[in-house]
């Protein structure tokens, strides 16, 4: 498939033109996710372009109306996200040509994102391969009740910017590459909370204003008891509010305990991959390797 793009572009009467997405305004990227129905605030779409890169569509008056970013985690791997195009310009070829503008800026890269439903035919026919279901799970938290013993006498912390270096290397294990920038920054905007065994890192959690309220994410453990004692912390304390969680995990204990503390599925986007595959076959096994159970955002995998 043809892969390079022109710099200028005429849709619907409409003259547009690519312009980098560091120096478009920031209300107007804000405006545009809320047109399409997205929850991102004027804080997360600023701390995406900090972590990442990417362009805009602008008409001849210098509007946005559409975007697209890309994330390079380490090595040759990059997430794509935030592509999105005015709901007057959909279906008109805009999703397509600023991808092809991402694709010129990734030669070399194997890509991964994660595709709405209405996006999902777009990524398709650019060559991306669907590998697995994310299910958006939200609501008012309810409170989880007492956390009981910690698992296998392993003991929770809170955790912060001094223990990155712990973060990086166990997330690195669970998603394949790595992204201590990332978890740097999010750090800075996150509460956190770590399992430990004998001063060993197996799990953790992070959570952060987003949206509507928060989001728990990333989440790494070994398994569903692990994960569920780093994230019981934050759904207690954001009990009776908005809470928000993105997972590969349909069953099981740690999908009945969202379920459970009033997180039920609400949405799900497909992960989808181009190059090679992004997630190994062995990663949703418990005790396989370490797994990635919360999307740091669909954005950023």
């Amino acid at each position: 498939m043809e892969r390079t793009a022109s710099e200028s572009m005429v849709v619907d009467s409409v003259q547009m033109r690519i312009g980098d997405i560091a120096e478009a305004e920031l209300d107007q990227l804000h405006a545009l996710s809320i047109a399409v129905g997205w929850p991102h605030r004027a804080e997360d779409w600023q701390f995406l372009r900090r972590v990442g890169k990417g362009v805009v569509a602008m008409d001849d008056i210098g509007r946005v109306l559409g975007s697209a970013m890309w994330f390079p985690h380490g090595g040759n791997f990059a997430t794509v996200g935030m592509v999105i195009t005015s709901p007057r310009l959909q279906a008109n070829g805009t999703g397509r040509w600023l991808m092809q503008h991402a694709f010129a800026r990734l030669a070399g890269y194997t890509l991964g994102l994660n595709a709405t439903r209405a996006a999902r035919r777009l990524y398709l026919s650019l060559g991306f391969a669907a590998e697995k279901i994310v299910y958006q799970c939200q609501g008012e938290a309810h409170e989880p009740g007492p956390p009981g013993a910690t698992p296998d006498g392993a003991h929770l912390r809170a955790i912060d910017i001094a223990d990155l270096a712990l973060l990086a290397e166990l997330d690195r294990q669970a998603y394949g590459a790595d992204r201590m920038p990332v978890l740097a920054g999010l750090l800075k905007h996150s509460k956190g909370f770590g399992l430990f065994r004998n001063d060993r890192l197996d799990a953790f959690s992070l959570c952060r204003p987003f949206g509507r309220g928060h989001v728990i994410g990333p989440v790494v453990a070994n398994g569903d008891r692990d994960a569920i004692a780093v994230i019981r912390p934050h759904v207690s304390e954001h009990a009776g509010h908005f809470l928000r969680l993105d997972t590969r995990q349909k069953d099981g204990a740690f999908a009945a305990f969202l379920s459970r503390c009033g997180m039920p599925v609400f949405d799900t986007v497909t992960t989808m991959s181009l190059g090679k595959r992004w997630i190994p076959e062995d990663s949703l096994i418990p005790e396989a390797r370490p797994m990635t159970y919360a999307l740091a955002s669909q954005a950023l995998g």
